[in-house]
């Protein structure tokens, strides 16, 4: 059965630990626990007095250097923030349409994370290029963007009081053939690296256009969302074409 242990909260370069321990006590206050920071400005932040409730939670909490790093497992990452000096690259999904998306996830044995970026700008483009989603809060145009522990807080009360129904309303299982199971985010970073050495070994581009196709290439393989075992042959496929091109260049 899907549980609150399959959903993360991953924190971009927060600014203030007083932020972090907010969140750490929202995620605390609706059940859940796991917790990532990626680059923090602070280095005593797991000492945030205002993680009431929720110490043991903020000491477990997993630091990285990366967001790539963060998501690495995740099958589905949604990437939060305003609309207003952004044009999004991935579909936009409002907070009410969070719930069904990330309960359909679970069901088919998935891990989610929502990635929120920092206080002062928010997630950047490179960093949405890791999400498949871009959710969006429904504010007040007047005052769109929202302070990082209350954004949090708003975010998973929506998951915990729509996304878990109660055991009496789960539907009994039916038989039924296997699903095939999502791919996760480092497997398509490695589908995207093998993808885009074949491109360089073809003279696909120039190299000043390497950065722009790896961005581009990220985005497109979380669109189309392939499934594990398609990766997998995806990247064998890729990989026999890259072992043929680099022969092709040693006979030369």
């Amino acid at each position: 059965m899907p549980s609150q242990a399959q959903i993360g909260v991953v924190l971009v370069s927060p600014r203030n630990p007083l932020n972090i321990g907010a969140a750490a006590r929202a995620m605390a206050n609706f059940g859940f626990d796991r917790l990532t920071v990626v680059a923090p400005y602070e280095p005593h932040w797991r000492e945030a007095r205002s993680a009431v409730g929720a110490d043991e939670l903020l000491q477990n909490a997993h630091r990285t250097e990366s967001l790539a790093e963060a998501v690495a497992a995740c099958t589905l990452v949604i990437g939060t923030g305003s609309l207003t000096h952004r044009k999004p690259e991935q579909p936009v999904v409002p907070l009410p349409a969070l719930a069904p998306l990330v309960a359909a996830e679970l069901a088919r044995g998935g891990r989610v994370a929502l990635v929120f970026g920092p206080e002062k700008h928010g997630l950047t483009r490179d960093d949405l290029s890791w999400c498949q989603l871009l959710l969006e809060i429904p504010t007040d145009p007047r005052q769109p963007s929202m302070n990082l522990g209350q954004a949090v807080a708003v975010c998973l009360y929506e998951l915990a009081a729509r996304a878990f129904p109660p055991p009496a309303a789960v539907p009994a299982a039916t038989p039924s053939a296997p699903a095939k199971g999502p791919a996760a985010s480092a497997s398509l970073d490695r589908l995207a690296g093998v993808i885009e050495e074949t491109m360089a070994a073809a003279g696909y581009s120039p190299r000043s256009m390497q950065q722009a196709n790896r961005h581009d290439l990220r985005l497109l393989l979380r669109r189309l969302a392939p499934a594990a075992q398609d990766t997998r042959r995806i990247l064998g496929l890729f990989r026999r074409i890259l072992w043929r091109l680099n022969q092709i260049q040693k006979g030369k």
